[in-house]
Protein backbone atom coordinates (compact mmCIF):
# COMPACT_ATOMS: atom_id res chain seq x y z
CA UNK A 1 0.00 0.00 0.00
CA UNK A 2 1.37 3.39 -1.35
CA UNK A 3 0.65 5.93 1.64
CA UNK A 4 1.09 8.58 -1.04
CA UNK A 5 -2.12 7.73 -2.81
CA UNK A 6 -5.25 6.65 -1.94
CA UNK A 7 -7.60 4.28 -4.72
CA UNK A 8 -10.97 5.71 -5.35
CA UNK A 9 -13.33 4.58 -7.86
CA UNK A 10 -15.97 5.47 -10.54
CA UNK A 11 -18.26 3.64 -13.32
CA UNK A 12 -14.53 2.94 -15.24
CA UNK A 13 -12.88 1.29 -12.61
CA UNK A 14 -10.24 2.02 -9.93
CA UNK A 15 -7.56 4.83 -10.05
CA UNK A 16 -5.01 5.96 -7.57
CA UNK A 17 -5.46 9.86 -6.48
CA UNK A 18 -2.55 11.66 -4.35
CA UNK A 19 -3.42 11.19 -0.91
CA UNK A 20 -3.03 14.96 -0.07
CA UNK A 21 -5.19 15.98 -2.62
CA UNK A 22 -9.16 17.06 -1.80
CA UNK A 23 -10.46 16.14 -5.24
CA UNK A 24 -11.30 12.91 -6.67
CA UNK A 25 -10.97 10.75 -9.27
CA UNK A 26 -13.32 12.28 -11.34
CA UNK A 27 -11.48 15.30 -11.34
CA UNK A 28 -8.47 12.97 -11.99
CA UNK A 29 -9.96 11.97 -15.40
CA UNK A 30 -10.78 15.42 -16.25
CA UNK A 31 -7.42 16.83 -15.92
CA UNK A 32 -6.44 13.62 -18.20
CA UNK A 33 -8.75 14.12 -21.06
CA UNK A 34 -9.02 17.97 -21.16
CA UNK A 35 -5.05 18.95 -21.27
CA UNK A 36 -5.73 21.89 -23.33
CA UNK A 37 -5.16 25.26 -22.23
CA UNK A 38 -3.13 24.69 -19.19
CA UNK A 39 -4.90 27.30 -17.51
CA UNK A 40 -7.20 25.97 -14.31
CA UNK A 41 -10.42 27.31 -13.43
CA UNK A 42 -8.79 28.28 -9.59
CA UNK A 43 -7.25 30.96 -11.97
CA UNK A 44 -10.47 32.97 -11.78
CA UNK A 45 -11.30 33.03 -8.36
CA UNK A 46 -15.11 34.38 -8.45
CA UNK A 47 -15.74 31.48 -10.16
CA UNK A 48 -14.49 29.06 -7.29
CA UNK A 49 -16.54 31.51 -4.48
CA UNK A 50 -19.38 31.12 -6.88
CA UNK A 51 -19.21 27.60 -7.05
CA UNK A 52 -18.41 27.16 -3.10
CA UNK A 53 -21.90 29.48 -2.64
CA UNK A 54 -24.22 27.51 -5.10
CA UNK A 55 -23.34 23.93 -3.05
CA UNK A 56 -23.29 25.66 0.53
CA UNK A 57 -27.20 26.95 -0.40
CA UNK A 58 -27.95 23.32 -1.68
CA UNK A 59 -26.84 22.05 1.25
CA UNK A 60 -29.00 24.31 3.40
CA UNK A 61 -31.84 23.61 1.42
CA UNK A 62 -31.43 20.57 1.85
CA UNK A 63 -31.10 20.04 5.42
CA UNK A 64 -34.32 22.58 5.53
CA UNK A 65 -36.28 20.08 3.41
CA UNK A 66 -35.18 17.07 5.42
CA UNK A 67 -33.13 15.61 2.87
CA UNK A 68 -29.58 15.63 4.17
CA UNK A 69 -28.13 14.99 8.10
CA UNK A 70 -28.01 18.37 9.90
CA UNK A 71 -24.59 16.93 11.03
CA UNK A 72 -23.84 16.29 6.98
CA UNK A 73 -25.03 20.00 6.15
CA UNK A 74 -23.29 21.49 8.70
CA UNK A 75 -19.51 19.55 7.47
CA UNK A 76 -20.34 21.30 3.92
CA UNK A 77 -21.10 24.06 5.05
CA UNK A 78 -18.22 24.93 6.61
CA UNK A 79 -16.03 23.26 3.87
CA UNK A 80 -17.38 25.94 1.68
CA UNK A 81 -17.54 28.49 3.75
CA UNK A 82 -13.35 28.13 3.66
CA UNK A 83 -13.39 28.04 0.28
CA UNK A 84 -15.09 31.74 -0.24
CA UNK A 85 -12.74 32.77 2.00
CA UNK A 86 -10.15 31.97 -0.16
CA UNK A 87 -8.77 28.36 0.96
CA UNK A 88 -8.37 25.47 -1.15
CA UNK A 89 -8.29 27.04 -4.19
CA UNK A 90 -5.61 26.01 -5.79
CA UNK A 91 -7.43 22.29 -5.33
CA UNK A 92 -9.77 23.46 -8.55
CA UNK A 93 -7.63 21.79 -11.04
CA UNK A 94 -9.57 20.63 -13.92
CA UNK A 95 -8.91 23.09 -17.37
CA UNK A 96 -11.22 25.99 -17.82
CA UNK A 97 -11.81 24.37 -21.50
CA UNK A 98 -13.25 20.87 -21.06
CA UNK A 99 -15.67 18.48 -22.55
CA UNK A 100 -19.20 17.33 -21.24
CA UNK A 101 -20.73 21.29 -20.58
CA UNK A 102 -18.97 22.06 -17.05
CA UNK A 103 -19.73 18.34 -15.35
CA UNK A 104 -15.63 18.34 -14.48
CA UNK A 105 -16.13 21.55 -13.07
CA UNK A 106 -18.92 20.74 -10.86
CA UNK A 107 -17.69 17.30 -10.18
CA UNK A 108 -14.31 19.04 -9.14
CA UNK A 109 -16.44 21.08 -6.61
CA UNK A 110 -17.90 18.22 -5.31
CA UNK A 111 -15.21 16.14 -4.42
CA UNK A 112 -13.45 18.92 -2.95
CA UNK A 113 -15.98 20.18 -0.75
CA UNK A 114 -16.71 16.52 0.16
CA UNK A 115 -13.15 15.95 0.81
CA UNK A 116 -12.77 19.14 3.45
CA UNK A 117 -16.13 18.04 5.10
CA UNK A 118 -14.94 14.35 5.84
CA UNK A 119 -12.16 15.91 7.84
CA UNK A 120 -14.27 18.48 9.08
CA UNK A 121 -16.03 15.66 10.45
CA UNK A 122 -13.05 13.30 11.69
CA UNK A 123 -12.46 10.98 8.44
CA UNK A 124 -9.97 10.55 6.14
CA UNK A 125 -10.15 11.94 2.13
CA UNK A 126 -11.91 9.21 0.07
CA UNK A 127 -13.97 7.75 3.21
CA UNK A 128 -17.25 8.66 0.52
CA UNK A 129 -18.87 6.16 3.02
CA UNK A 130 -19.40 8.79 5.28
CA UNK A 131 -20.24 11.58 3.14
CA UNK A 132 -20.36 11.70 -0.50
CA UNK A 133 -19.12 14.03 -3.28
CA UNK A 134 -22.60 13.24 -5.41
CA UNK A 135 -24.98 11.98 -2.91
CA UNK A 136 -24.39 14.09 -0.44
CA UNK A 137 -22.42 17.30 -2.12
CA UNK A 138 -24.38 17.10 -5.01
CA UNK A 139 -27.73 16.10 -3.92
CA UNK A 140 -30.68 17.55 -6.14
CA UNK A 141 -28.23 19.21 -8.28
CA UNK A 142 -27.03 18.95 -11.99
CA UNK A 143 -24.10 20.38 -13.74
CA UNK A 144 -26.88 21.92 -15.88
CA UNK A 145 -28.22 24.17 -13.44
CA UNK A 146 -25.37 24.45 -10.73
CA UNK A 147 -22.59 25.31 -12.96
CA UNK A 148 -24.54 28.45 -14.94
CA UNK A 149 -25.75 29.96 -11.66
CA UNK A 150 -22.40 29.40 -10.42
CA UNK A 151 -20.94 31.41 -14.22
CA UNK A 152 -23.90 34.41 -13.07
CA UNK A 153 -23.00 34.72 -9.93
CA UNK A 154 -19.08 34.89 -10.85
CA UNK A 155 -19.68 37.45 -13.51
CA UNK A 156 -21.97 39.70 -11.21
CA UNK A 157 -18.96 40.44 -9.00
CA UNK A 158 -16.71 40.49 -11.70
CA UNK A 159 -18.78 43.40 -13.60
CA UNK A 160 -19.13 45.07 -10.23
CA UNK A 161 -15.23 44.83 -10.26
CA UNK A 162 -14.91 46.06 -14.11
CA UNK A 163 -18.24 48.92 -13.09
CA UNK A 164 -15.63 50.73 -10.47
CA UNK A 165 -12.60 50.63 -12.65
CA UNK A 166 -14.80 52.09 -15.14
CA UNK A 167 -15.74 55.13 -13.10
CA UNK A 168 -12.17 55.25 -11.36
CA UNK A 169 -11.06 56.00 -15.67
CA UNK A 170 -14.65 58.33 -16.08
CA UNK A 171 -13.51 61.01 -13.47
CA UNK A 172 -9.70 61.14 -14.85
CA UNK A 173 -11.38 61.56 -18.23
CA UNK A 174 -13.33 64.20 -16.58
CA UNK A 175 -11.21 66.14 -14.80
CA UNK A 176 -9.03 66.04 -17.77
CA UNK A 177 -12.00 67.66 -19.67
CA UNK A 178 -11.66 70.65 -16.95
CA UNK A 179 -8.49 71.29 -17.43
CA UNK A 180 -8.18 71.71 -20.99
CA UNK A 181 -11.12 73.30 -21.22
CA UNK A 182 -9.63 76.29 -22.77
CA UNK A 183 -6.74 74.56 -25.15
CA UNK A 184 -7.17 75.11 -28.36
CA UNK A 185 -6.43 72.40 -30.88
CA UNK A 186 -7.53 70.74 -34.33
CA UNK A 187 -9.94 68.62 -34.64
CA UNK A 188 -9.52 66.06 -37.27
CA UNK A 189 -11.31 63.81 -39.96
CA UNK A 190 -9.93 60.61 -41.50
CA UNK A 191 -6.25 62.68 -40.27
CA UNK A 192 -7.24 65.51 -41.90
CA UNK A 193 -7.89 68.59 -40.59
CA UNK A 194 -11.74 69.94 -40.07
CA UNK A 195 -12.59 72.38 -37.65
CA UNK A 196 -11.43 74.03 -34.45
CA UNK A 197 -12.16 72.37 -30.89
CA UNK A 198 -10.65 72.87 -27.30
CA UNK A 199 -8.73 69.38 -25.88
CA UNK A 200 -11.14 69.64 -22.80
CA UNK A 201 -13.80 68.68 -25.59
CA UNK A 202 -12.18 65.27 -26.92
CA UNK A 203 -11.55 64.49 -23.21
CA UNK A 204 -15.18 65.34 -22.15
CA UNK A 205 -16.28 62.62 -24.98
CA UNK A 206 -14.28 59.93 -23.55
CA UNK A 207 -15.82 60.21 -19.96
CA UNK A 208 -19.16 60.10 -21.86
CA UNK A 209 -18.44 57.68 -23.61
CA UNK A 210 -17.73 55.92 -20.31
CA UNK A 211 -20.68 57.11 -18.40
CA UNK A 212 -22.98 55.33 -21.53
CA UNK A 213 -21.54 52.22 -21.35
CA UNK A 214 -21.37 52.01 -17.85
CA UNK A 215 -25.14 52.08 -17.97
CA UNK A 216 -25.22 50.04 -21.00
CA UNK A 217 -23.32 47.24 -18.96
CA UNK A 218 -25.25 47.62 -15.72
CA UNK A 219 -28.32 47.07 -17.73
CA UNK A 220 -27.46 43.83 -19.29
CA UNK A 221 -25.76 42.72 -15.60
CA UNK A 222 -29.52 43.05 -14.02
CA UNK A 223 -30.17 40.03 -16.29
CA UNK A 224 -27.49 37.47 -15.01
CA UNK A 225 -29.29 37.62 -11.78
CA UNK A 226 -31.90 35.31 -13.19
CA UNK A 227 -31.10 31.74 -12.07
CA UNK A 228 -31.92 27.85 -13.10
CA UNK A 229 -30.78 26.16 -9.48
CA UNK A 230 -33.31 23.78 -9.10
CA UNK A 231 -33.67 22.77 -12.92
CA UNK A 232 -31.48 19.35 -12.94
CA UNK A 233 -30.30 18.36 -15.76
CA UNK A 234 -32.97 19.75 -18.18
CA UNK A 235 -35.06 21.80 -16.43
CA UNK A 236 -37.92 19.62 -15.42
CA UNK A 237 -36.32 19.22 -11.75
CA UNK A 238 -35.83 15.65 -11.64
CA UNK A 239 -34.51 14.97 -8.70
CA UNK A 240 -34.85 17.58 -7.24
CA UNK A 241 -38.24 17.68 -4.19
CA UNK A 242 -40.93 20.06 -4.37
CA UNK A 243 -39.34 23.46 -2.73
CA UNK A 244 -36.07 23.03 -3.17
CA UNK A 245 -35.40 25.87 -5.99
CA UNK A 246 -37.03 28.38 -4.08
CA UNK A 247 -35.29 27.45 -0.73
CA UNK A 248 -31.95 27.01 -3.02
CA UNK A 249 -32.76 30.36 -4.17
CA UNK A 250 -33.18 32.32 -0.80
CA UNK A 251 -30.36 30.86 0.80
CA UNK A 252 -28.13 31.63 -2.62
CA UNK A 253 -29.18 35.12 -2.22
CA UNK A 254 -28.34 35.56 1.46
CA UNK A 255 -25.05 33.74 0.92
CA UNK A 256 -23.97 36.34 -1.78
CA UNK A 257 -26.09 38.86 -0.68
CA UNK A 258 -27.39 39.17 -4.32
CA UNK A 259 -30.99 39.77 -5.44
CA UNK A 260 -31.04 36.52 -7.16
CA UNK A 261 -34.66 35.46 -8.86
CA UNK A 262 -35.22 31.47 -9.96
CA UNK A 263 -36.91 31.77 -13.60
CA UNK A 264 -40.28 31.37 -14.31
CA UNK A 265 -39.78 28.38 -17.10
CA UNK A 266 -36.58 26.39 -16.05
CA UNK A 267 -36.95 23.88 -18.94
CA UNK A 268 -36.51 27.67 -21.52
CA UNK A 269 -33.56 29.35 -18.94
CA UNK A 270 -31.43 25.97 -18.53
CA UNK A 271 -31.03 25.68 -22.50
CA UNK A 272 -31.15 29.46 -22.74
CA UNK A 273 -28.08 32.08 -22.92
CA UNK A 274 -29.51 34.81 -24.18
CA UNK A 275 -27.95 37.07 -20.97
CA UNK A 276 -24.64 35.80 -21.86
CA UNK A 277 -24.78 36.52 -25.63
CA UNK A 278 -26.20 40.11 -24.24
CA UNK A 279 -23.22 40.44 -21.90
CA UNK A 280 -20.89 39.74 -24.45
CA UNK A 281 -22.02 42.41 -26.88
CA UNK A 282 -21.97 45.12 -24.06
CA UNK A 283 -18.69 43.89 -23.33
CA UNK A 284 -17.51 44.06 -26.91
CA UNK A 285 -19.02 48.04 -27.07
CA UNK A 286 -16.67 48.80 -24.18
CA UNK A 287 -13.62 46.94 -25.65
CA UNK A 288 -13.86 48.78 -29.28
CA UNK A 289 -14.67 52.34 -27.58
CA UNK A 290 -11.77 52.51 -25.28
CA UNK A 291 -9.22 51.02 -27.87
CA UNK A 292 -10.50 54.01 -29.83
CA UNK A 293 -10.08 56.26 -26.90
CA UNK A 294 -6.11 54.66 -26.62
CA UNK A 295 -6.02 55.22 -30.43
CA UNK A 296 -6.38 58.60 -30.37
CA UNK A 297 -4.33 59.39 -27.41
CA UNK A 298 -1.60 57.51 -29.16
CA UNK A 299 -2.34 59.14 -32.09
CA UNK A 300 -1.85 62.27 -30.18
CA UNK A 301 0.92 62.32 -28.99
CA UNK A 302 3.07 60.74 -31.77
CA UNK A 303 6.57 61.97 -32.30
CA UNK A 304 7.91 63.69 -30.74
CA UNK A 305 9.50 65.33 -33.45
CA UNK A 306 8.15 64.12 -36.31
CA UNK A 307 4.51 62.91 -35.49
CA UNK A 308 1.46 64.59 -34.14
CA UNK A 309 2.86 65.48 -30.86
CA UNK A 310 -0.18 67.73 -29.62
CA UNK A 311 -0.13 66.30 -25.96
CA UNK A 312 2.24 64.36 -23.63
CA UNK A 313 1.98 60.89 -22.28
CA UNK A 314 4.28 61.07 -19.73
CA UNK A 315 6.97 57.98 -20.43
CA UNK A 316 6.63 54.70 -18.64
CA UNK A 317 9.56 52.16 -20.00
CA UNK A 318 11.83 52.29 -22.93
CA UNK A 319 9.85 52.18 -26.50
CA UNK A 320 12.68 50.08 -28.49
CA UNK A 321 14.97 47.67 -27.75
CA UNK A 322 17.53 49.66 -29.86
Amino acid sequence: MNAAVRSEHDLLGYRDVPADAYWGVHTLRATENFPITGTPISAYPHLIDALAAVKEAAALANEELGLLEPKKAAAIVAACREIRSGELHEQFVVDVIQGGAGTSTNMNANEVVANRALELLGYEKGQYQYLHPNEDVNLGQSTNDVYPTAVKIATVFAVRGLLKAMSVLQDAFARKAVEFRDVLKMGRTQLQDAVPMTLGQEFSAYAVMLDEDRSRLAEAVELIHEINLGATAIGTGLNAPAGYAESARRHLSEITGLPLVTAANLVEATQDCGAFVQMSGVLKRIAVKLSKSCNDLRLLSSGPRAGLGEINLPPVQAGSSI
